[in-house]
């Protein structure tokens, strides 16, 4: 996708006397698990797996666990692990594989693995090495499918890493988020640049094909120029990967109390530095595959070739993850507040193997929901959405069912289509944050707003 230079920010007004704040909902998923809620009865896993394509799926293990809980985090965590509270969440998630295995077909097979959080490596090498052979029991061949893993600078430790180097990890994602100090205080991300640099010496040193580093734009102080020298002290290690995030400000986090309703100087701001590092990356080589990522240019492919976030199942094991079936999205239940999260591992950590043989929580995906998804996570891409894949899976035009939000995209210019795809221009990927949200259905909006209103 050829980018060229974004309008200024005045431009939020996108073609109308309308204002559109641009950061509304960052959608990595649809929908989000506040929209999910108690299952009654809770099916088996028997049952919701039969019949369900489990030739490429994904495998995601959760690790709950953090050194400090950043002030933009809304993730399912919590701060320290007390009491060997490690050895016994892990003991569950060997439960819990035990009780997901039986429901899966013997020819189940995982294209893709990662482990999320929280904060993986937050575990010991030790435990990294269990965590991988939860994996590996549960059929996943970790050095033959993808594997990517987070970490922060002060876990990225050189035994943790060698562990994941060596069990076949092919890409390490590092939170990062500002080289500035003072930024990173911020943010509540307490560091130091001189340790941050010192962790992805020993990342480098682990040779791990796929480095990638997360940076933030927007955090309180933040100049142009402090972005561009964040900017660079990461392009210095020639990474692999870079995501640019926006600040967010999510209910129930630490920096909530900016919320409150639009604020188009804070907008127009965080605009500005995406321009500015977009620009930034595409002149060092850089290519864009959405509005968060950028990939350099000649960096190796470790991604697998068969696997669609759009159509493929999901499992996720451990009490923060999510699994997909095409009729239900399912996991345990969610929360941001330490006293709830600390609950919901506490009833997690004592569940038996019995008690894993059922989902919990979840959200049914009919056929809207299911199309809304499809549209979501494929136009948010800087490929766009090919509109015969649209039609092979939903038998009709993506106009037929959202012709409405289509013509607003376009009317916004956020969008073209052409014969072959539906795809964002240069606004409409800086507006990525907005589009998305549009395609929310009713019923998971006043879910989600019942959920944050609670």
């Amino acid at each position: 996708m050829t980018i060229t230079s974004l309008p200024m920010p005045a431009s939020t007004a996108v073609a109308s006397t309308e204002y559109v704040a641009p950061y509304q909902n960052y959608v990595y998923a649809y929908p989000h698990k506040t929209a999910y809620r108690p299952l009654d009865p809770r099916p088996t896993l028997t049952d919701l797996w039969a019949g369900e394509p489990q030739d490429a799926l994904s495998l995601y293990l959760h690790i709950p666990f953090c050194e400090v809980r950043c002030g933009f985090c809304n993730l399912f965590t919590r701060v320290g692990a007390p009491d060997e509270l490690t050895t016994r969440y892990l003991d569950a998630l060997e439960r819990q594989a035990e009780a997901v295995s039986e429901a899966l077909s013997p020819s189940a097979r995982f294209a893709t693995a990662a482990f999320g959080g929280g904060t993986p490596t937050y575990l010991t090498a030790a435990e990294l090495e269990r965590l991988c052979d939860i994996a590996e029991r549960m059929g996943a061949d970790l050095r033959a499918v993808p594997l990517s893993v987070e970490a922060s600078p002060a876990t990225a430790t050189a035994d943790r890493l060698a562990v994941l180097a060596e069990r076949g990890a092919t890409r390490l994602s590092l939170g990062v988020q500002s080289f500035d100090d003072t930024e990173a205080r911020a943010a509540v991300r307490p560091q130091k640049r001189a340790d941050v640099e010192s962790a992805l010496q020993r990342i480098r040193d682990a040779r791990i094909d796929v480095l990638n580093i997360d940076l933030i734009y927007g955090i309180d102080g933040q100049t142009p120029q402090s972005w561009a020298a964040s900017l660079d002290a990461a392009l210095a290690w020639r990474p692999e990967e870079l995501y640019l995030y926006p600040l967010y400000v999510r209910p129930l986090t630490g920096l909530a109390r900016r919320a409150g309703g639009p604020d188009p100087d804070w907008d127009a701001h965080r605009l500005d530095l995406y321009r500015r590092g977009r620009d930034h990356l595409l002149a060092a080589g850089y290519v864009q595959e959405s509005m968060r990522m950028f990939r350099r240019a000649d960096a190796p492919d470790v991604g697998p070739d068969d696997y669609a976030c759009q159509t493929d199942g999901m499992i996720g094991l451990g009490c923060g993850a999510r699994s997909y079936t095409r009729d239900l999205h399912y996991s345990f239940d969610y929360a941001v507040g330490a006293h709830e999260v600390r609950a919901i591992i506490d009833d997690y950590v004592s569940g038996t193997v019995d008690d894993f043989r059922r989902a919990v929580v979840g959200h049914a995906m009919t056929e809207d929901e299911a199309r809304r998804r499809h549209l979501l996570q494929s136009v948010l891409q800087a490929d766009g959405m090919p509109l015969s894949d649209y039609r092979s899976r939903f038998g009709t035009d993506p106009r037929e069912h959202f012709g409405d939000e289509i013509d607003r995209w376009a009317g916004r210019g956020w969008v073209r289509s052409g014969d072959d795809r539906l795809q964002l221009t240069e606004l409409g990927m800086a507006y990525s944050d907005a589009l998305g949200p549009e395609l929310f259905s009713a019923r998971v909006r006043a879910a989600m707003a019942e959920y944050e209103g609670r």
